[in-house]
């Protein structure tokens, strides 16, 4: 289990410290940050109903579902049915099609957002990796779901649970190369994270 220690902390500070996008990777970075943006009130909507940075949504938004709202956050399953894939069946209540935002609070609220508290850099960088997974730490790589993109991952990834291949390579963006590219650009800071907005639409 990895425990949210000061040194843990500080190793995250100092990754995103030192963190440079890829050449080659500068391109795609602005065009998902742009579409992030276009869809801001969105994410703000969510982020409103968890206490929750709405940055923080709207990455994992990129990771798990490439930005697409006609998709679950859960895992990128299609919002006119319930999930199929991992996690299967949820939301548990409501009745397909599923907005969105509806789908996407029921997505935080199962892996522990809405009780998460600490939105710092570092606690960002930790709730992320705990939420798509620690074992990259076992092979001395750093996470591709944070640094893909980026001069802190090279090769390595999980091609299927509990499958770890040293030569695949991540084709995403990790989430805090993102929020890297949106701190550097003055778009986003790590203080007042909480941002209000009005009430998520509810499911029939």
């Amino acid at each position: 289990m990895l425990s949210y220690t000061p040194e843990l902390k500080n190793s995250y500070r100092h990754l995103f410290n030192i963190c440079t996008i890829k050449n080659e990777k500068v391109a795609v970075v602005n065009r998902i940050v742009q579409k992030i943006f276009n869809n801001k009130v969105r994410y703000t909507n969510v982020a409103h109903v968890l206490s929750m940075p709405w940055y923080v949504i709207a990455v994992i938004h990129s990771m798990e579902a490439d930005l697409n709202f006609n998709c679950h956050l859960h895992n990128g399953d299609p919002l006119t049915a319930r999930t199929v894939h991992a996690p299967a069946g949820r939301p548990l209540t409501g009745t397909p099609p599923f907005p969105w935002e509806f789908s996407a609070v029921d997505a935080l609220k199962f892996d522990g957002f809405d009780q998460w508290a600490d939105w710092s850099l570092a606690g960002i960088c930790y709730k992320l990796e705990k939420y798509n997974g620690t074992g990259y730490r076992a092979f001395l790589i750093n996470s591709p779901y944070l640094w893909s993109g980026s001069n802190l991952y090279a090769c390595g990834k999980y091609i299927a649970d509990g499958t770890f291949s040293r030569t695949a390579v991540s084709g995403q963006i990790g989430a805090m190369v993102l929020l890297k590219d949106m701190s550097t650009k003055g778009l986003i800071t790590f203080q007042n994270a909480i941002i209000t907005a009005p009430e998520v639409p509810h499911s029939s």
